[in-house]
């Protein structure tokens, strides 16, 4: 896939020109799969859409940007995979980083470009050694179970442990150029708690359940170096050029309600409240996939915004949450298997459920393997056209 810009641009770091009065054209980039992009106005001054939208004030659309953006699907990433087969060498060298991270950036232009990384990254520097293996996703090699075992997990330093991130972060501000939101995220402590109890991946989580239920104070422990750790990895994200985080909880509607409250929503309460001492005005994103039976829960955690799966009906969504939180989503990832007029048409519906302002739009869930890259160009391309 290629594109070429009517009006060039480049990637090096030169300061961006005053915006010119006399030349108020917009510019497109034309892709090789079909179709146009506008490329947003370089004017440094101004604050991204995507930060004005969550903040409430006046825009004209909704910004979009898609969850798992930089990944699999594009043709440009899998040829970094041939060449750097280990995904950890892909996310652990901020070189590599910044690049899969402004693939999609780079072809569609979408109005948030987030980290390429994972949330299990912060695993190792906590010393709890993983990896993340072709075919069969997280490897926890030596699962938690016991109090001994929590006993030895540290508390997270990023500025020791993670240095590519922040060295990725500060370059890919570099690059965005303020014409996009930069992106951060973290996994939330039940999510990462689930990944490091389970092993890896589960479809019962009875491990989980387990200890939460028969042994409470050995997960509670847990949860607070985690709730601990990634408050501080919130703010070295931040510190270092994130301009919004999104935190992942992806298995905590695993639990039922008053479940989630006790080892979920408290230390989900914990992050937010430290990261808003530090940096007030940063937004953060909750996401958790199978939500609908915890939306108003998830507010109550204090984020600025929720990310909703593409199983909660926007408008509804919206009803219970109210108009105070920003709103993300959902169209169902699937939805890019279909025809453009039916992608057309999703979008469509998304976005007037969702209301004029403080809506993000996205998917409900990551891109999937497989989803093609010119649907992929049509989501930008009608997304980046509406007008409130």
């Amino acid at each position: 896939m290629s594109c070429s810009s009517v009006s060039s641009f480049t990637s090096l770091f030169v300061p961006p020109k005053k915006p010119s009065l006399s030349n108020p054209k917009p510019r497109f980039i034309h892709c090789s799969l079909g179709g146009t992009v506008v490329e947003p106005k370089a004017t440094a001054a101004a604050e991204p859409l995507f930060l004005n939208a969550v903040r409430g004030h006046d825009v004209e659309r909704p910004p979009v940007w898609l969850m798992r953006q930089a990944g699999r699907y594009m043709k440009s990433y899998q040829i970094i995979c041939e060449k750097y087969p280990s995904f950890r060498e892909r996310s652990e060298n901020a070189d590599l980083v910044v690049e899969i991270s402004l693939q999609p950036w780079n072809v569609f232009k979408p109005d948030g470009v987030i980290l390429f990384s994972d949330i299990l990254t912060s695993l190792s520097g906590m010393n709890i050694p993983f990896d993340i293996v072709k075919g069969k996703g997280p490897v926890i090699f030596d699962p938690l179970a016991t109090a001994a075992d929590v006993d030895q997990v540290r508390e997270f330093n990023p500025e020791e442990s993670v240095p590519y991130v922040g060295e990725a972060l500060t370059i890919l501000r570099r690059e965005v150029d303020n014409k996009a939101a930069v992106l951060g995220f973290v996994g939330a402590p039940f999510t990462l708690a689930s990944y490091v109890v389970e092993g890896g991946s589960s479809k019962h989580f009875t491990k989980i359940k387990r200890l939460a239920f028969s042994q409470p104070k050995v997960l509670h422990s847990l949860l607070q170096k985690f709730a601990t750790s990634m408050a501080k990895y919130i703010r070295y994200q931040a510190d270092n050029g994130a301009q919004a985080v999104q935190i992942f909880d992806s298995w905590a509607t695993e639990l039922s309600p008053v479940d989630f409250e006790e080892f979920s929503l408290h230390y989900l309460k914990q992050i937010v409240d430290a990261v808003k001492q530090t940096h007030p005005d940063l937004p953060l994103i909750l996401y958790a996939s199978g939500s609908g039976g915890l939306v108003e829960r998830l507010a109550l955690t204090g984020v600025d915004v929720v990310s909703l799966d593409w199983t909660v009906d926007m408008a509804e969504g919206r009803r219970r949450l109210g108009h105070d939180i920003a709103v993300q989503g959902n169209v169902d990832p699937g939805v890019l298997f279909g025809s453009k007029e039916f992608i057309t048409n999703r979008i469509h519906d998304t976005v007037r459920k969702a209301g004029k302002g403080k809506h993000i739009l996205n998917l409900g869930h990551g891109i999937k393997v497989g989803t093609p890259e010119e649907n992929v160009a049509h989501f930008f391309e009608i997304a980046k056209a509406i007008r409130y």
